[in-house]
């Protein structure tokens, strides 16, 4: 026979089905938010790098790779064909100007100077043996060219005397023309000596300048030739480290080859490289700026190649700071060359995102979320990027690199 349940019992059943599925409502609700906690990505200020948007103005510039290059750098190339017989100096000794580097055989090349010494003197020797020459020559032709003139006189006194005596009756017609013919002829022979004695005289210089040049022309030569004997004694041309120097004791050296190389690492400058397609924004005198680390290092464009070289032009920069800590001869920097000036543009900070003028999708913040907003981006710097379109003056954009929320279009962001 059935009986009723008492309702104190009926209470406590009732009491604990509402504790089971109040429980289970808030296991539900709780999986639920933890769910969406997660699906849901936050970040926090400290962890990106924001940059305000504003307006002001930008120095456009252009970016190139570049290398730091001792300012001053020589090479020393052997001046003859030979071999090393000594080293006097490692690479990295500090050499001072004329300071010995090494020794080369030089025995052949003495010799010929020395072949080359002998045959001036005998040159020279000849020249004042064409001098002597030449002036007896010319003395004795003058002293026949005064015995001449004397003749002549003499036939002129003769001739004056005839036509006297004919005048007075004591002479003969026959006689007076037999002497008036003979010092016409020692006319004529005196004017052909005379001019011999020109032709001699212009003869005589030509040879002369023709062995002075001829002399002058082998002496050039032979201190060419003293030159090379002297460039061949290896010295160092300044004050300066020695980076590089050939060692190999007994090695055959060829003419023109390197030997030794002699830099100035306490001053530097920069080589840039550039691809031609902005060769147009580059010229002597550009204002640069060199980035090295979180220096940044300014100077002037020295120099630019003329000719593209594998697609690439490349240019020197002089730093205004030459001997900065940074410098480091072979360190890899980034060159930017200053070409125009743009005012009153919006802009924000420069940094990795920026790859090229183009539109970028960028996070902007907007109360307490990150926006993904696409931005046209136009020129820049080293510090800035103008702004085309996409943000207005005030908007705080993220700048760091957000590769990894690429595929997130909002991001939460807390203090």
């Amino acid at each position: 026979m059935d009986r009723e349940i008492p309702k104190e019992i009926r209470r406590k059943e009732l009491r604990k089905q509402i504790i089971k599925i109040s429980a289970g409502i808030a296991a539900f609700t709780f999986i639920v938010v933890l769910i969406i906690s997660i699906m849901q990505t936050s970040l926090k200020r400290r962890d990106v790098l924001l940059s305000t948007a504003d307006r002001g103005v930008i120095e456009v510039s252009v970016n190139a790779s570049g290398k730091v290059i001792p300012a001053f750098e020589e090479i020393i190339n052997s001046p003859i064909n030979s071999r090393i017989v000594e080293v006097y100096k490692k690479g990295g000794d500090s050499v001072d100007i004329g300071t010995p580097l090494l020794r080369l055989d030089l025995q052949s090349t003495e010799t010929e100077y020395k072949k080359l010494l002998d045959e001036e003197q005998m040159k020279r020797l000849q020249l004042e043996q064409l001098q002597v020459t030449t002036k007896s020559r010319l003395s004795e032709m003058e002293m026949k060219l005064k015995i001449s003139r004397m003749e002549l006189s003499r036939k002129e006194v003769e001739l004056r005397n005839e036509r006297y005596l004919d005048s007075l009756g004591a002479g003969t017609t026959d006689k007076v023309l037999q002497v008036e013919l003979s010092y016409n002829v020692g006319q004529l022979q005196l004017s052909e000596d005379e001019q011999k004695y020109v032709n001699e005289q212009n003869l005589a210089e030509a040879e002369l300048k023709v062995k002075e040049l001829e002399l002058s022309i082998f002496r050039k030569s032979m201190n060419e030739m003293k030159r090379t004997l002297e460039d061949a004694q290896i010295r160092s041309p300044r004050k300066a480290i020695l980076t590089y120097v050939n060692n190999e004791i007994g090695a055959q050296i060829q003419q023109g080859s390197r030997i030794a190389i002699v830099s100035d690492l306490t001053n530097f400058k920069v080589e840039g490289e550039i691809a031609d397609a902005y060769g147009d924004r580059i010229a002597a005198g550009s204002r640069a700026v060199i980035k090295t680390g979180n220096d940044r290092l300014p100077g002037v464009v020295s120099e630019v190649t003329p000719l593209s070289k594998n697609g690439v032009i490349s240019f020197t920069v002089q730093l205004e700071e030459s001997s900065h800590r940074r410098l480091r001869s072979g360190l890899k920097t980034d060159v930017y060359v200053m070409n125009a000036i743009k005012d009153d543009v919006i802009r924000i900070a420069n940094a990795s995102y920026y790859t090229g003028k183009g539109e970028y999708e960028l996070f902007v913040v907007n109360g307490d979320r990150l926006l993904k907003r696409k931005v046209l981006l136009g020129d820049s710097n080293f510090e800035y990027v103008e702004v085309i379109s996409g943000l207005k003056e005030g908007d705080e954009v993220v700048i760091s690199d957000m590769s990894h929320y690429s595929d997130k279009n909002k991001i939460q962001i807390s203090d």
